[in-house]
């Protein structure tokens, strides 16, 4: 089973990775695999040089072109465990290029909303060297994500988590979900150790 979690910038996905990893389900961030691109090709990790990058890899191998990065590293972790989370999926061509490459396996889509004046803290209080500083910034990148398709892979989620209250109630919407994908996926005593 291939599990994508997708959801606008600040929206929690890295919470629900982690609640997967913690059930020794390994993951691919596609965002990862952005910033590893950039380092190849000679270049700081600033947020110019990803977005840049990012871009350039489309125009070269097309509006899938992370996703066709990323299917190696999948396979690769696909030979170790039944489940894999893959992290920052942005488009349904993206989505096509993974149900593609695995036919064979069950691929489920998670996506999270977050209202965005919650997102917009979230990320300013990470801080990240690609976070927004300012409302202008968020807004420039949210119409970015938007532009890549992300609104159409949210809204052809097999399952979404509302994130708009604490987090004590987030974080139990995410261990309830994960609980349910992983006990589909069973028998797999692997899994209900906490081993991949």
């Amino acid at each position: 089973m291939i599990v994508i979690v997708t959801g606008m910038p600040g929206s929690g996905k890295s919470r629900i990775v982690r609640e997967f990893s913690e059930h020794g389900v390994p993951h691919v961030s596609m965002g990862d695999i952005v910033r590893e691109e950039t380092l190849k090709r000679g270049l700081e990790l600033t947020k110019e040089n990803v977005a840049k990058v990012s871009i350039r890899l489309r125009q070269e191998l097309g509006q899938n072109a992370v996703a066709k990065l990323t299917v190696e590293r999948v396979k690769e972790l696909l030979r170790k465990s039944p489940v894999v989370v893959i992290d920052g999926v942005r488009s349904l061509d993206e989505v096509g290029t993974f149900r593609s490459a695995f036919p064979e396996e069950r691929i489920i889509i998670v996506a999270v909303h977050t209202p965005p004046h919650m997102r917009f803290s979230r990320l300013r209080a990470r801080g990240r060297h690609d976070d927004p500083r300012s409302w202008e910034d968020f807004e420039e990148r949210d119409w970015k994500e938007l532009r890549f398709g992300i609104g159409n892979v949210i809204a052809m989620a097999d399952y979404m988590i509302v994130n708009d209250r604490s987090r004590t109630e987030y974080n139990r919407k995410v261990r309830e979900l994960v609980k349910k994908l992983l006990s589909e996926k069973a028998p797999n005593r692997a899994l209900s150790r906490g081993k991949a």
